[in-house]
């Protein structure tokens, strides 16, 4: 267990972290969340000693192993296979576990061919999953990991979630991608205005508890600085009266004894909309046999592929690293030319294109207002700074230079030059990157109310649930168009690697022989239709509780306004009775949000049972 305490932290007039204090107990996955540069990575450098603490303490079990994912790259054997070798403990058995090597590094994304390969020829990204895969093979007490499905393609970062569920230990682990977190973790730490909270649960857990909880310290500090109010007035009404003295002496007595409590500082967060060009055509893009390879003696990265993009789709393409993905909207954008096929766009298409080598474009030594007025028909300084408030880059921030910004500010710079222009149609490649939790719930919301196509390339599987209608699907060396959301593509195909893998937990007959091929059929069909009968009667309930909440809102709000008429009015039967309407109301949102919460949780926890019931097939 390692046991925080009064941990205090700072950076010049810069807090960090005020009074924290937890503990993290025997076997707790810990997600970390917060919004970016509020501390998650300073406090994986206080748990190593890679920093120390101003005041308080880290107490940590003496032989207590920590494994931390590097990004520095140091290797020592001449292969891929022999580098994680080297990182698993001797067994106290004595018997030979290599086989973990193989079985982790396959499971991140390496194949046969690179086990042989010099660790320093790999690339960068490949050079960090090795990393990655040294770090797990290990074997530490407590694993953090801080972003670790960065350079991971969605194949791998399933691997890996399966992986990280069934660790013993304890994990404590950073990431933006909020679906992946809470899938693994039992607990949820918050930093939030220089302080820690830690829950058991989820961030949906962990957030409705924060806001809860600032509600409650508002009222409390208006009602404060209410009778702070009055006792100042009662002060200066009656000082120079003898006979009032003594009750004069005890309220300034009071009010010097009285904390004062600080109004919380609001905390922006983005809140934009694409805009819209209008678009009454069928297609605004048609592809017809597309073909592209960049060598000409290897086999293409895409072949006869066909589809269409209209008015309203949501189409995500999918698949690992290397593929094609990102070339296939640069081939829809026209970027670059196709070897066969066709690719036509509709006269009236506005394109915005929000590509992953973007911010390499963005001019080191121009200001965000500079970069956004690039993109407008006009030299409007005044408009470029408003955007660029929308972006989280209020007043003098929007005059920064590109040259200072972090990967997170760079990426909303790219998101402020989109929203300037109308478009019908949206490429967005990886746009989540180095975006943090509460930036990537902006730009869903965004993206969900947009008006117009949308076509993106991601690797969270919480963004294809929630997006996609149609998949492009690069798998098995070959890309096909998938009629259907991410869910239905999991369930009715997969992907190659998890066909293809052996289970530990595959699914038997009666007497342990393994199922052919119509019996697995029949067993999966009967998981999913098990899994709907499970799971749509929670989903009918949380939509029944999330309209009762809206009319019970609405009610109350009517009531509020005529509390307000018969205040001024002196109708105050009328009003005891709203009062007493409005406080039952008031306790039936709050148990209504409980059970609301519950529901959701153990919604998402069924979900993902079905789903490893589901990735035996």
């Amino acid at each position: 267990m390692i046991q925080i305490s009064g941990l205090y932290k700072s950076y010049g007039r810069q807090i960090v972290f005020e009074d924290v204090s937890f503990a993290v107990n025997s076997g707790e996955r810990i997600g970390i969340t917060g919004r970016n540069g509020s501390g998650k990575t300073t406090l994986f450098r206080l748990i190593l000693g890679e920093e120390h603490p101003d005041e308080g303490s880290i107490l940590i079990p003496k032989d207590y192993r920590i494994g931390y994912l590097n990004q520095h790259i140091v290797f020592k054997a001449h292969t891929v296979l022999k580098e994680a070798e080297l990182s698993i403990p001797p067994s106290e058995t004595g018997t030979d576990e290599s086989y973990k090597a193989k079985m982790v590094i396959t499971g991140l994304g390496f194949e046969e061919l690179d086990f042989k390969t010099d660790p320093y020829l790999l690339s960068g990204g490949f050079q960090v999953r090795l990393n990655l895969a040294k770090t797990i093979l290990n074997d530490p007490d407590l694993l953090l990991l801080d972003e670790p499905t960065n350079y991971l393609d969605i194949v791998s970062i399933r691997w890996l979630r399966q992986f990280l569920r069934a660790w013993k230990k304890e994990l404590m682990i950073i990431t933006h991608d909020r679906g992946f977190m809470d899938s693994i973790s039992t607990h949820t730490i918050g930093i939030h205005r220089q302080r820690v909270k830690k829950i058991e649960g989820s961030t949906h857990k962990l957030y409705e508890q924060i806001i809860r909880e600032e509600e409650v310290y508002e009222q409390t500090r208006l009602n404060d600085d209410k009778k702070r109010r009055e006792m100042q007035e009662f002060i200066d009404r009656f000082r120079a009266k003898a006979t009032k003295a003594s009750q004069v002496q005890s309220r300034i007595k009071a009010i010097q004894k009285r904390e004062t409590m600080a109004e919380m500082r609001d905390l922006k967060n983005l809140d934009f909309e694409f805009n819209v060009e209008p678009f009454r055509g069928r297609y605004l893009i048609d592809v017809q046999n597309l073909s592209f390879s960049y060598n000409k003696n290897s086999l293409p990265l895409i072949s006869n592929l066909t589809f269409n993009i209209a008015a309203r789709d949501r189409i995500a393409i999918i698949g690992k690293n290397g593929r094609g993905k990102t070339t296939l909207l640069n081939l829809i954008a026209e970027e670059v030319k196709p070897d066969k096929g066709t690719v036509v766009h509709d006269p009236k298409l506005k394109l915005a294109y929000f590509g992953q080598t973007n911010i390499q474009r963005l001019d080191p030594q121009k200001t965000v207002a500079e970069e956004i007025i690039d993109v407008m028909d006009e030299n409007n300084i005044r408009k470029a700074r408003t955007i660029a408030g929308i972006m989280m880059f209020e007043g003098d921030n929007s005059l920064k230079k590109v040259s200072v910004l972090s990967g997170g500010e760079k990426s909303r710079v790219l998101l402020g030059k989109l929203i300037v222009r109308p478009a019908n149609l949206l490429l967005l490649d990886e746009p989540t990157n180095h975006l943090d939790m509460e930036s990537i719930d902006s730009l869903m919301q965004a993206i969900e109310s947009f008006d117009g196509a949308v076509v993106i390339v991601t690797h969270s599987e919480m963004i294809l649930k929630a997006l996609a209608d149609r998949l492009i699907v690069f798998d098995d060396n070959e890309v096909k168009v998938f009629e259907g959301g991410y869910q239905d593509f999991i369930d009715r195909i997969g992907w190659k690697d998890e066909r293809l893998t052996l289970q530990p937990d595959s699914p038997k007959s009666e007497n342990g022989s393994a199922l052919n091929k119509k019996d697995l059929r029949r067993k999966k069909a009967e998981i999913i239709s098990t899994r709907s009968r499970t799971l749509n009667p929670i989903q009918q309930r949380i939509a029944e509780i999330e309209d009762t909440i809206v009319w019970i809102e609405d009610k109350m709000k009517e009531d509020t306004e005529k509390l307000v008429v018969y205040s001024q009015n002196g109708g105050w039967q009328d009003c005891h009775s709203l009062s007493e309407s409005l406080k039952k109301n008031k306790e039936e949102i709050e148990r209504l949000f409980d059970e609301l919460s519950a529901l959701t949780e153990r919604f998402q926890e069924k979900s993902e049972e079905f789903e490893r019931m589901l990735l035996q097939f």
